[in-house]
């Protein structure tokens, strides 16, 4: 086991306390200040290790997002079907919405609003995310109709792009409208979107 340096553990503090910051302030409303007063460090220890706040801000999301596709990777191996996996995520975002892991709500969703036109390099990483969560989806779609859980007339790329901007939308409104209920709607929508799909 390869022992961790004090400078590894000061920079993964630093990544740790801004991704929060970043995904409650956005990226144009963190300030160095406003890391520098999460962390108790000064500029120059902050800058001792990254160059920019844009390199804080990309090492923050890649930190952050990494715990979402953590926690949606554990949701689905706990189950064997498609439809058990497909199920277990409808619950994994209706209580996501109430607690969600990274402090201001869904970091993806954030990011992806913000960065738009704004910062290319944020976007290709909100892009990258967005690509993997496609991609598992799909998979678990195809290993339904390969199983025989789903019609071969299902289309697996188009259920996932349905799949994910549904959920990502009413993340969006439950937290513009600081309820539950917008998102809740999605997922009932989803659930029948799943039973459809079923031979």
């Amino acid at each position: 086991m390869v022992a961790i340096t004090k400078a590894e553990r000061t920079r993964q503090y630093i990544i740790e306390q801004a991704a929060h910051l970043f995904n409650q302030r956005g990226y144009a409303g963190t300030s160095l200040q406003d890391i520098m007063a999460a962390t108790g460090l000064t500029k120059g220890g902050i800058y001792g290790h990254f160059e920019s706040k844009e390199e804080i801000a990309l090492a923050a999301f890649k930190h952050a997002s990494a715990i979402i596709l953590q926690l949606l990777s554990q949701t689905i191996k706990a189950h064997f079907t498609a439809t058990a996996k497909l199920e277990a995520l409808l619950d994994f975002y209706k209580k996501y919405i109430i607690s969600p892991p990274i402090t201001g709500g869904c970091p993806v969703l954030n990011t992806s609003v913000e960065a738009d036109d704004t910062n290319p390099l944020l976007r290709a990483s909100v892009v990258k995310v967005l690509n993997k969560m496609h991609r598992s989806l799909e998979g678990i779609v195809q290993q339904g109709i390969q199983q025989g859980e789903f019609k071969t007339t299902v289309n697996a790329e188009q259920f996932s792009i349905l799949f994910i901007s549904m959920i990502e939308g009413g993340v969006m409104v439950s937290k513009a409208y600081g309820k539950p209920h917008y998102l809740h709607t999605v997922l009932k929508q989803l659930h029948h979107m799943i039973q459809e799909m079923k031979n």
